[in-house]
């Protein structure tokens, strides 16, 4: 019930019921996650050994796919969890069962050591801090006269294709690399045991795999290890001290970003328990660098004390004035200097850990002075999917994309106020049609996050004439896209749009208190969303759409906006 407001929102109707897809490998059995065996009463992939092993499995990225998918932890599982609540001895057995995973694989944390890695957390802004990092270490490879052979790079979540989170050298791995390597590990994990006594949860061997996070940790390791990369850049998932990617034991340097009131089921909901668990990834004679915190100045005292107790070498929090005034960024928005900034400092101590002489490095005496590799990565990053502006795409012509994934209070924030500005510079004499495309299926604070936006936008000059309100199915027959399967929100809340017409009420509620009018508009899937704006352009009309919410979503309208459907 829409409480009066009903008229003013246009909800498309469906014929079919919208049920989460559930994945099905080709040839290969469901495995039991760790989190599905630990809160499920439920018997799945009870195979034994001897059935798996003798099982014909098809060797396809789309089997590979299929199969990650059974690993994700289902809506059910991780309500369990919230109610039970992540205990000490929880986390640690978490962490150590990648330790174990890595171990059965024939890695030690000491092999894993030759991957020079540069470690990042944060809550917003971390993988922009990767992404310029990458850039800047890109110009001191082999061919360019430096000493980094393969870069690897590994993110998250991915936006079009799970393949994104491992990169080597800037580009994802290709399909069949990624199926090669995967059901490496899946066959190893398989046909290999751990001890009973010491990992119970690890039992039977044969059926139990890590978690999706985890599992695509584990895999980055065995591709990085396989493929010869000797600079690793892995970007933390949640937190710090007990994600998977924690296992490192001698990066060669540690960052943190901006940090921020996030995943607080798992890290606990004040700054000062955020920060503990982020600083989790500060090592004994390991640099850190840390963003300056101006939103959470309490968090600092943490940040000291912890590196302080791990053992850092040095701690510097990084100030965002250390780049020239007039230094070309590749990714857009005024936050992004204080990303930059971090990626500088932490490209310049990799770098000298390498061999770099001093000379061909950052001065930061006084003025800053980059060299000029450091001035073309800053240039040259790339980040699809945040504050990236598409114009006429294929099919799509007078449309404006403004597409960014924010999902936390500051980044909707800072993403908001990137679009109010970018359009107030690029306006034009013409009368634009102005659409909001957004959604947040799994946040609690979903409606919270809206009502910043609508602040930051509505409130600061810039109106939107059309606000839609989609769930993260990708087609409009009501499939996800093969690599954008997600499990971990309530089928029964999709299927009724719940949350989309909870917003939607929201914004009518803000709208009435402004005095504004928008039509607003419930769409059950992202390509009906899509060409519902694209409709916009029937008369002529140029718009201007700002898609913001999620990561989902936006990685969602990529794939429709490619228009190929799997």
């Amino acid at each position: 019930m829409l409480h009066g407001y009903s008229r003013d929102i246009h909800v498309e109707a469906t014929t079919q019921i919208r049920s989460q897809v559930q994945p099905q490998a080709c040839g290969i059995e469901p495995s039991m996650s760790q989190d599905q065996q630990s809160v499920s009463s439920e018997k799945c992939g009870e195979s034994t050994r001897e059935e798996h092993s003798s099982m014909k499995i098809a060797r396809t990225y789309k089997d590979a796919i299929h199969a990650l998918n059974s690993l994700q932890s289902n809506f059910a599982s991780i309500e369990s969890r919230k109610r039970i609540g992540n205990t000490l001895s929880r986390n640690e057995e978490s962490i150590n069962s990648v330790f174990e995973f890595t171990r059965r694989l024939g890695y030690s944390p000491a092999d894993l050591n030759r991957l020079n890695v540069i470690h990042v957390t944060g809550t917003k802004g971390k993988g922009s801090v990767c992404s310029f990092t990458n850039s800047i270490l890109k110009q001191y490879s082999v061919k360019n006269g430096g000493p980094i052979r393969k870069i690897g790079l590994f993110t998250s979540p991915h936006l079009k294709h799970v393949r994104e989170r491992i990169r080597i050298n800037g580009e994802p791995i290709d399909e069949s690399l990624f199926t090669k390597y995967f059901f490496e590990v899946w066959d190893k994990l398989s046909s290999t045991t751990s001890s009973p006594s010491e990992f119970p949860d690890l039992q039977p061997s044969a059926e139990v795999k890590p978690m999706y996070f985890k599992y695509l940790t584990i895999l980055s390791f065995h591709v990085f290890m396989s493929e010869g990369v000797d600079t690793a850049i892995y970007e933390v998932g949640v937190g710090g001290t007990y994600d998977s990617t924690n296992i490192i034991e001698k990066p060669t340097v540690t960052a943190i970003s901006s940090l921020g009131i996030d995943h607080t089921f798992m890290l606990g909901d004040t700054i000062e328990s955020i920060t503990w668990n982020k600083t989790g990834i500060f090592k004994k004679g390991c640099p850190a660098y840390v963003s300056e915190q101006p939103a959470y100045p309490q968090s600092i005292e943490v940040i000291n004390s912890r590196a302080l107790e791990l053992g850092a070498s040095s701690l510097e929090i990084v100030d965002t004035d250390i780049l020239p005034a007039d230094v070309q960024l590749g990714l857009a928005g005024d936050f992004q200097r204080q990303n930059a900034a971090l990626a500088v400092k932490i490209s310049s101590e990799h770098l000298s850990k390498l061999g770099v002489p001093s000379s061909d490095l950052p001065k930061f005496s006084g003025s800053t002075q980059l060299p000029p590799k450091f001035l073309a990565g800053l240039r040259d990053a790339r980040w699809d999917g945040r504050c990236q502006i598409i114009e006429n795409a294929e099919n799509f012509k007078h449309i404006t994309w403004y597409i960014d994934g924010a999902h936390t209070v500051e980044s909707v924030k800072s993403s908001s106020i990137w679009f109010r500005d970018t359009v107030k510079r690029r306006r034009q004499i013409g009368r634009e049609v102005r659409v909001l495309l957004f959604n947040q299926q799994n946040r609690e604070n979903a409606n919270s996050l809206l009502q910043d936006l609508y602040k930051s936008i509505v409130d600061g000059g810039i109106n939107f004439d059309h606000v839609v309100f989609t769930t993260n199915i990708t087609w409009s027959d009501g499939n996800y896209d093969p690599d954008l399967v997600s499990l971990n929100s309530s089928s029964d809340a999709v299927d009724k749009m719940t949350v989309q017409k909870s917003l939607a009420e929201a914004w009518c509620v803000m709208d009435k208190e402004k005095g504004r009018s928008s039509r607003k508009h419930i769409f059950p899937d992202i390509e009906t969303g899509v060409k519902f704006i694209k409709s916009l352009t029937n008369d002529g009309s140029k718009v201007d759409a700002f898609v913001c919410g999620s990561l989902h979503l936006v990685g969602g309208v990529l794939v429709v906006l490619d228009g190929k459907q799997v």
